[in-house]
């Protein structure tokens, strides 16, 4: 039975590794944890956060079917793990993904055309891979930049809204118009729109996006909760929280998702900071006095507005 997911914070989570290049269960079931006990609202698993692109199909739904049982119902989970390219491969994959229990299957924005092709192939490619995976699999967009940023249009964003199939939008347009476009356009469908972008996330709540689903909340989930539940009752505070979570988001661009691993191996969450897609060997002392600083800032800012 399709579900109501609630408005909030939907971290994209990490993939903890072993020294030995496994997935780290133990682990992941701190993170968990952790995600709920700073207020997410839901979690989004097997993302590129996720390094999805450098997981196996079986690593992929282990994971998404150990992260659903872990949550169980505090939260709804949505995966993705929509990484082929075949039709015929993207509906084995969503299928399997489906039968783990996971509330919403989230596909890839660039997973059904080349960056050439028309908004009509995109859709068609679309209607194609609907037909061949059961009709009661709730689903999902994300408009994932790798390998290539495909940002979706209000051809394809009604198109998803009208089909009734869809309930998640992890945006990434980082665009306030754009974003205010797509709600009119959703206006009354199932679909909910998650801003991923923390520039855009509070001119784009109060225009009614459904909440925040981005990087930053492997660092900062209780402050993107509390702007989430504050920025209209406590505009001016929002406004300087928001501004601050804001500048903050620049540290995603120093090795991530390396740099996120080892603040939370710091503190004891993860076992190590091991990464497939880049050597977390490669953060800088400097990264991580940026890191210690961040924390420092945080703290002031949590100890100002009782966060």
């Amino acid at each position: 039975m399709p579900i109501t997911f609630p408005g909030g914070v939907y971290p994209t989570m990490l993939t903890p590794f072993t020294e030995n290049n496994k997935v780290d269960y133990n682990s992941l079931g701190k993170l968990i944890d952790w995600y709920l006990e700073q207020g997410s609202d839901g979690l989004f698993a097997v993302c590129q956060s996720s390094e999805m692109f450098y997981l196996s199909l079986a690593e992929r739904v282990k994971i998404a079917k150990f992260v659903k049982e872990h949550a169980g119902s505090k939260c709804p989970v949505v995966c993705s793990g929509h990484i082929s390219y075949s039709l015929d491969d993207q509906a084995e994959e969503i299928e399997e993904i489906a039968n783990t229990g996971v509330d919403a299957v989230i596909l890839v924005t660039n997973r059904l055309a080349t960056a050439s092709e028309s908004d009509d192939a995109w859709i068609e490619n679309l209607s194609k891979l609907m037909d061949k995976i059961p009709k009661d699999i709730c689903l999902g967009f994300y408009e994932c930049p790798y390998p290539y940023k495909r940002v979706m249009t209000p051809k394809t964003v009604r198109f998803c809204a009208d089909s009734g199939r869809f309930y998640f939008l992890k945006d990434t347009c980082c665009d306030a118009a754009m974003i205010k476009e797509r709600l009119s356009i959703t206006n009354g469908s199932k679909m909910k729109i998650f801003n991923a972008n923390t520039a855009t996330l509070l001119q784009t709540l109060q225009y009614g996006a459904a909440g925040y689903s981005g990087v930053m909340a492997n660092f900062q989930t209780r402050e993107y909760k509390w702007l989430y539940k504050n920025y209209k009752e406590k505009a001016e505070s929002a406004n300087e929280v928001s501004s601050f979570l804001t500048l903050s988001s620049f540290i995603e661009a120093h090795l991530y998702p390396a740099i996120a691993k080892h603040c939370l191996m710091e503190k004891g969450i993860l076992a190590t900071d091991r990464c497939r897609t880049c050597d977390a060997a490669q953060l800088t002392p400097t990264n991580i006095a940026e890191y210690k600083q961040l924390l420092f800032l945080t703290n002031a800012i949590d100890q100002k507005f009782g966060i």
